[in-house]
């Protein structure tokens, strides 16, 4: 199977939050609607970002309808502690019209066994055996999945291409080394936003699944560009994705943290979307220093970026 869903930019969308701390799926579709608007290629609905372990599974059902009736191509999250419930998800999210799945490994229960790990993508894979699905590797989820379990799962469900690895750079590597350049249609998603440069430019990435994309979609989106031209050999698109990567980096760092949602979330009300103002825990949420921080490290891009814009060549070229 060749997926062109997995490419370009792709952000991993937030659950906003009701007044009683239930999901606004209203304001999620008017967020996802808005992504694709941008220049947004698909959004990723529920993996970590989306706070998938807070919600229930129908909750999390509804949010996937709800987005694919608004006509905006979703990308699945599986994340589940039984792996039934990962593979009711996958059948519902092929049944309802998702445009792929990202399965996220086997947790808690015999997570560091390979055979258990296997079973479960098996199972999950089988259960929406028509959409596109990538293996979400994770530090967080306990388990990377290697070439030769890779392999062996390709040889027997052709709808698994790739993965998104949020291993950072080293398993980047790993997976362009080993894995995703011998075969064009096996596809290497980032999923952390600190290397997006990285990604494109030196492991053959097809595209990039993003946190901070959520709050800056359009300087996000410039840097997926001017990466993706670099990756072709332009040398001035090449300098300055590494000048834009570089002003990133902070607030790309908040997309490694445990703190993640709580950050980004934060930085979405900054940027005038107070539905992103509350967690589902009201125990979630970020001290003054933390608030501080970001506050400060978020004025400092903007003001950067305003002037940094400003500029010809490969900056204007590639301006998304």
């Amino acid at each position: 199977m060749t997926s062109t869903i997995f490419s370009g930019c792709i952000p991993a969308l937030m659950t906003p939050c009701t007044a009683d701390r239930k999901p606004d799926f209203d304001a999620l579709v008017r967020m996802g609607k808005k992504l694709i608007s941008d220049g947004m290629s698909a959004v990723v609905y529920c993996g970590s970002m989306g706070d998938w372990p807070l919600l229930t599974d129908a909750e999390r059902m509804e949010g996937v309808e709800r987005l694919v009736e608004a006509g905006v191509p979703v990308v699945v999250g599986t994340g589940a502690v039984n792996t039934k419930l990962a593979a009711e998800h996958a059948a519902h999210a092929q049944k309802v019209g998702a445009k792929g799945l990202m399965l996220i490994p086997r947790i808690l229960s015999r997570g560091s066994s390979v055979a258990a790990q296997k079973d479960h993508f098996k199972t999950v894979l089988s259960a929406a055996p028509d959409l596109p699905a990538v293996i979400y590797n994770s530090p967080y989820y306990g388990f990377a999945t290697r070439a030769d379990l890779f392999f062996a799962l390709r040889a027997e469900h052709s709808n698994l291409v790739g993965f998104k690895e949020f291993g950072g750079a080293e398993d980047l590597r790993y997976a362009a080394e080993n894995i995703t350049s011998q075969d064009d249609d096996i596809t290497l998603m980032i999923g952390v936003d600190t290397t997006v440069y990285y990604g494109f430019v030196n492991c053959g990435a097809t595209g990039a699944i993003t946190g901070i994309g959520n709050v800056l979609p359009r300087e996000v989106l410039h840097l997926v560009a001017l990466s993706q031209a670099a990756a072709a050999g332009d040398a001035e698109a090449r300098q300055r994705a590494q000048e834009l990567d570089a002003a990133l980096g902070v607030l790309s760092s908040f997309d490694e943290g445990p703190d993640l949602v709580l950050y980004y979330k934060h930085l979405m009300v900054l940027e005038g979307h107070a539905e992103y103002g509350l967690h589902f825990n009201e125990t979630d949420a970020l001290s003054d220093s933390q608030r501080g921080y970001a506050e400060a490290q978020y004025k400092l891009f903007r003001s950067w970026y305003a002037d940094w814009s400003k500029q010809g060549g490969a900056v204007a070229k590639y301006a998304a």
